[in-house]
C-alpha cells in the first residue's frame, strides 16, 4: 500500500512566486534557461540549471556546476527567497489549460515503495540521466523538482480537494506560457491524517511524467539508508517530492514523429507500400487528426493522409501489441523505413502535441523532414494497465501536459 507523510516545505514568500518558479529542467536546453532567467537572480534556474551562471561553453555536468547549485540554493535560503514551513503540511497543486483543470495532492512519498514496484513505472531510465539528477539532489540534499505520479481515483481524497480548493490559494497566478497554476497549503491536522490514511488503502502510484526524476530520488534516499548505521526507515531522506493526481484527471495528448527520409523510396512507392498494412485515405490539405485508437496522420508532400491498421496487424490483448505507438514502430519505421532504435536514430524525431499538427507541417514543408506521423494518444488506462502488468511503453509514447511548475514547493532531506 501507498506510504505517503507531510513534510515541512521549502516555499518562496507569495509575493516572490512568480519570481522564484520555472519550468522544469529538463523540457529546455541551456540557453532558452539562460534566457528565461536574464535579470532575474530569484529564478530557480539558478539552481536546477546552474550552468547559466558560467560561460555558455562550460560543461553543465562539469563539478563547479553543481557546487554553484549548492551555492544558489543557500543563496535563495539566506535572503529568503525559500522559507521553509514551521510544520509538517500536504498541499494541493492544481494547474488549468485550455479551460481545463487537474487538482493534484503534494506529499513525500515513500522511497521503499519505489524500490519495492509499488510506485510503478512504464518507461526505462537511462543511467546517465539517473546520475546527474542522482548528483543534483546529492549535493542539494533536497528534492527541488517533484515528480507526476498519478493514483486511482479515491472519493475520500476527492472530497478532500474539494473542501481545500474552496478556499482562497497561498499561490494563484498565470505562467508565461497561458497555464494558470494554483496552490493550497493544508493546515488542518485532521485532513492530514484523512490524507496519509487514505493513500494507504491504495495499492500502487503511478510515474505519470518523471521517470528519471523519480530513480534518481528513491536511489539517493536508499543511499543514505545503506549509509546510516542507526537508520531506522522514518528519516526524511526515505521520502521524495511528488504530486499525485487522481488518473481521471490527467490527460495524455499525442507524441507524434518526423522522418529525415523515405528510406529511398518515392512517396509514392511510400504510399503504395503502406497499403498492404493500413487503409490509406487522401485527406487532401487540411491538417488531419486521428480519430480513434489504430488511426493515424500521415502529411507527405503537402498533402494529409489518413491511415488505418488492417485487422490482424495489432493485437488487442497485449498490452504492448495494443499500443499505436508499437503499430506505427513495427509497421512504418522499422519496416519500411529501417528505423529501429528510436532512442539513438538520427533519422527520426519526437514531437509533443502540444505543439500542434502545425509544426509536423512545418518540419516536412521546410525540406528538414521527409513525412510526419502523428498518433491517437494513449489513456490513462492503457498506462495503468502497461505498468500493472510489468511491461514497458516504447519510448517517447506519453506526453503530459501542462508540466509542473518548479520552485512551488522542495522537499529538504534532513
Amino acid at each position: 500500500m501507498a506510504k505517503v507523510k507531510p513534510f515541512k516545505g521549502l516555499r518562496p514568500p507569495r509575493e516572490m512566486v512568480t519570481d522564484v518558479v520555472s519550468r522544469p529542467y529538463d523540457v529546455l536546453n541551456s540557453a532558452e534557461a539562460r534566457s528565461e532567467a536574464e535579470g532575474n537572480p530569484k529564478s530557480l534556474y539558478h539552481i536546477i540549471k546552474p550552468e547559466i551562471d558560467f560561460s555558455p561553453e562550460t560543461d553543465e555536468h562539469a563539478p563547479e556546476v553543481y557546487d554553484k547549485a549548492v551555492e544558489n540554493f543557500a543563496m535563495f535560503q539566506n535572503n529568503g527567497w525559500l522559507v521553509q514551513d514551521n510544520k509538517e503540511h500536504y498541499y494541493i497543486y492544481a494547474q488549468t489549460m485550455d479551460g481545463r483543470t487537474q487538482y493534484g495532492i503534494v506529499v513525500a512519498a515513500n522511497v521503499d515503495d519505489y524500490m519495492e514496484g509499488r510506485i510503478k513505472k512504464h518507461e526505462l531510465t537511462r543511467r546517465d540521466k539517473e546520475e546527474d539528477r542522482m548528483k543534483h539532489v546529492r549535493v542539494n540534499n533536497a528534492n527541488v523538482e517533484p515528480v507526476f505520479f498519478a493514483f486511482p481515483d479515491n472519493e475520500v481524497l476527492e472530497e478532500v480537494i474539494r473542501k481545500v480548493t474552496a478556499g482562497t490559494p497561498e499561490y494563484d497566478f498565470v505562467a508565461p506560457d497561458g497555464f494558470g497554476h494554483h496552490f493550497w497549503v493544508i493546515d488542518d491536522d485532521a485532513t492530514i491524517k484523512t490524507i496519509t490514511d487514505e493513500f494507504a488503502k491504495i495499492p500502487a502510484l503511478y510515474i505519470a511524467d518523471g521517470h528519471h526524476r523519480t530513480a534518481a530520488a528513491a536511489l539517493v534516499g536508499n543511499e543514505k539508508a545503506r549509509q546510516n548505521p542507526a537508520h531506522h526507515g522514518e528519516e526524511e531522506y526515505n521520502y521524495f517530492l511528488a504530486v499525485a493526481f487522481p488518473a481521471s484527471h490527467l490527460r495524455i495528448i499525442d507524441y507524434n514523429r518526423v522522418v529525415k527520409d523515405l528510406n529511398g523510396m518515392s512517396p509514392a512507392e511510400f504510399l503504395e507500400h503502406l497499403e498492404r498494412n493500413f487503409v490509406v485515405i487522401d485527406k487532401g490539405t487540411v491538417p488531419y487528426r486521428p480519430e480513434t485508437l489504430h488511426n493515424f496522420s500521415l502529411y507527405l508532400e503537402g498533402r494529409w493522409y489518413s491511415l488505418t491498421a488492417r485487422p490482424g496487424t495489432y493485437n488487442d490483448d497485449d498490452p504492448i501489441g495494443v499500443l499505436d505507438v508499437t503499430i506505427s514502430s513495427d509497421l512504418i519505421l522499422r519496416d519500411l523505413l529501417g528505423i529501429t532504435d528510436l532512442r539513438s536514430d538520427k533519422r527520426v524525431d519526437f514531437i509533443g502535441g502540444i505543439r500542434g499538427l502545425e509544426e509536423l507541417s512545418r518540419r516536412v514543408d521546410s525540406g528538414e523532414m521527409a513525412a510526419a506521423l502523428a498518433l491517437y494518444p494513449v489513456s490513462m488506462d492503457q498506462l495503468i494497465n502497461i505498468a500493472d502488468t510489468g511491461n514497458i511503453m516504447p519510448p517517447k509514447t506519453t506526453w503530459f501536459e501542462p508540466k509542473l511548475r518548479s520552485g512551488l514547493v522542495i522537499h529538504k532531506l534532513d
